[in-house]
């Protein structure tokens, strides 16, 4: 079985098989790698800037939003366009999905898989990489719609897996009570042994035949069907799909628990990871390299990335002021309404400068790396209030800014990727597409005539 070549060039992951891909060396240094981050949804992680004339978020359902936006990234030479998704409301502000609404905090939201085709239609390079849950849907359809992805993208496709936690989610299917933490990754794991199955054991390469004298063009005995009798799931079946480019998508994961760190050793070719200061994030990557490496992994075959908003402007004071800018139009309960729901923490109901504490969550349907985070200070925030989130969570939702001209920016940048030993960010907007431009102006960056701007 063909092994492919990813953007980040990640491997000494295993293949579904049992077998261990062998990693490349280490070398010295770091290509920072830039994803752009974003979502078919309003108000992202910077709810609000909506009021903004600049920002055109609100024709995220044109087709053309889209493909113009692949366009730019790709001119820009970003690696991915990774699209967060989310299934149904958070209404653990309040009690109530009102002022999701209100807010268009991350409402409403469509399939993000949609415009990925169009998309790949008018790029070569950039890598679309959407969220999916193992919880909502069977293995079997997923394999069919995510192969048929893979082909459509030549390759160019990746999966963020989740396994879902809002318990409005699980209503909206028909359970009552959501799954367990540690239960649906259990479920998870055993998910993805599925879609290995299916994906690597079920067709042949040499499976087409393609014979006209004898009206032959598959060999059925080179598509095997795959039997799996398992404490979650159960099928009989061929694969519908051909193999693909890459047969199994690249997958990232974004959870830190003792759970997701184990999912990720397991699965993942990539993590997101969280936190407010490189000294929140560096335990929990090197938590995930150290236990890669007893697993018999190359810890640094996964890459690992952080979430990066940033405020570029020609001079530190032209990047202040469009800051300024964007918190005239923030809004602040739209912020509280992401922070609540994903950290179980209804902040309607905490005093606006007390403390908060873990015991502040009531509900076990939460992110629990990013509960974490709270209860984790640093320089950066040596306490945090719910004053102090609303003011983080409207703007670039609760993770990193950096503000100040293109050099100012990169230093922060490299200063996160030595600290936190990362390899590199999902570049989150505030405005779109302003937040990603691309400028040739030699004048702004006279070291590249084609340079990204983050304004």
């Amino acid at each position: 079985m063909s092994r492919r070549v990813t953007f980040a060039d990640t491997n000494g992951d295993v293949n579904g098989q049992g077998e261990t891909i062998p990693a490349a060396k280490d070398t010295t240094g770091k290509q920072i790698l830039l994803n752009a981050f974003d979502m078919s949804t309003i108000g992202h992680l910077s709810p609000g800037q909506w009021k903004d004339p600049n920002d055109r978020s609100t024709k995220k359902l044109s087709l053309d939003y889209w493909t113009n936006l692949a366009k730019l990234l790709e001119k820009g030479d970003i690696n991915a366009l990774f699209l967060a998704d989310t299934f149904c409301g958070y209404n653990t502000y309040d009690g109530m999905i009102d002022d999701r609404i209100r807010r268009a905090s991350q409402w409403p939201m469509t399939d993000p898989s949609i415009p990925i085709s169009a998309m790949a239609a008018v790029t070569k390079s950039l890598v679309h990489a959407i969220t999916a849950t193992t919880s909502f849907e069977t293995p079997f359809l997923l394999a069919k719609r995510f192969s048929t992805l893979d082909t459509m993208t030549n390759g160019r496709f990746g999966w963020n897996i989740v396994t879902g936690y809002k318990k409005s989610a699980f209503k909206a299917i028909g359970i009552d009570t959501p799954i367990e933490h540690d239960e649906r990754h259990a479920r998870a794991d055993e998910y993805m042994q599925v879609l290995y199955k299916l994906w690597n054991g079920s067709w042949s390469d040499d499976a087409i035949v393609a014979a006209t004298k004898s009206d032959v063009y598959f060999d059925p005995e080179k598509i095997k069907t795959i039997a799996h009798n398992g404490k979650y799931y159960n099928l009989e079946t061929k694969h519908l799909v051909p193999p693909t480019p890459q047969r199994t998508p690249f997958s990232f994961q974004a959870g830190t628990s003792p759970a997701g760190s184990a999912f990720a050793v397991r699965h993942a070719e990539a993590v997101f990871v969280s936190g407010h200061s490189p000294a929140v994030i560096r335990p929990k990557v090197d938590n995930i390299r150290r236990l890669a490496k007893e697993a018999g992994r190359d810890p640094q075959s996964i890459k690992f990335f952080s979430t990066f908003t940033p405020f570029i402007g020609r001079t530190d004071e032209e990047a202040r002021e469009k800051f300024k800018t964007a918190k005239k139009y923030a809004s602040t309960i739209g912020g509280l309404v992401l922070a609540s729901g994903w950290t179980g923490i209804d902040f309607s109901q905490i005093p606006i400068d007390q403390p908060i504490s873990e015991a502040d969550s009531k509900t076990a349907n939460k992110i629990v790396s990013i509960l974490s985070n709270f209860t984790t200070t640093s320089e950066e925030i040596p306490v945090w209030t719910p004053r102090v989130v609303a003011e983080r969570a409207s703007i670039g939702g609760l993770g990193p800014l950096a503000i100040g001209s293109p050099a100012t920016v990169a230093d922060e940048m490299e200063r996160w990727m030595r600290e936190a030993d990362l390899d590199g960010f999902n570049v989150a907007y505030v405005t779109t597409s302003g937040t990603i431009e691309v400028d040739t102006d030699a004048d702004f960056d006279r070291q590249d005539p084609v340079s990204m701007q983050l304004v």
